[in-house]
């Protein structure tokens, strides 16, 4: 079992950063691929970003590529999503998803465990 927990969203103007983190609880954090993902108003949910259990492979969606990075932490259980030159369109609900021994995966549903969410509103 892994709990997620995200956080960092909030209010930015276009052009600007924030770094979202998705906090993990449960055993062995670094056995699972970890993946973001976001769902804007109307819309499916998309996939952002996967980095796999040791952080030396990374997807990205082409969306996002070159603005977001995806990075994590095992001794502190996280994993981030640094975002830059913010967009309107990339105004969503971000979440963080789990999955063991999860390498490139895309589609949420090939993720096991998720997040409750973290607004992220980009202002024009």
């Amino acid at each position: 079992q892994v709990q997620l927990v995200e956080s960092g969203g909030g209010l930015v103007q276009a052009g600007g950063s924030l770094r979202l983190s998705c906090a993990a609880s449960g055993r062995a954090f670094s056995t699972y691929g970890m993946g973001w993902f976001r769902q804007g108003p109307g819309k499916e949910r998309e996939f952002v970003a996967t980095i796999n259990w040791s952080g030396s492979v990374t997807w990205y969606a082409d969306l996002v590529k070159g603005r977001f990075t995806i990075s994590r932490d095992n001794s502190k259980n996280t994993v981030y999503l640094q975002m830059s030159s913010l967009k309107p369109e990339d105004t969503a609900v971000y979440y963080c998803a789990a999955d063991f021994l999860n390498v490139g995966k895309i589609h949420p549903y090939e993720y096991e465990y998720w997040g409750q969410g973290t607004q992220v509103t980009v202002s024009s």
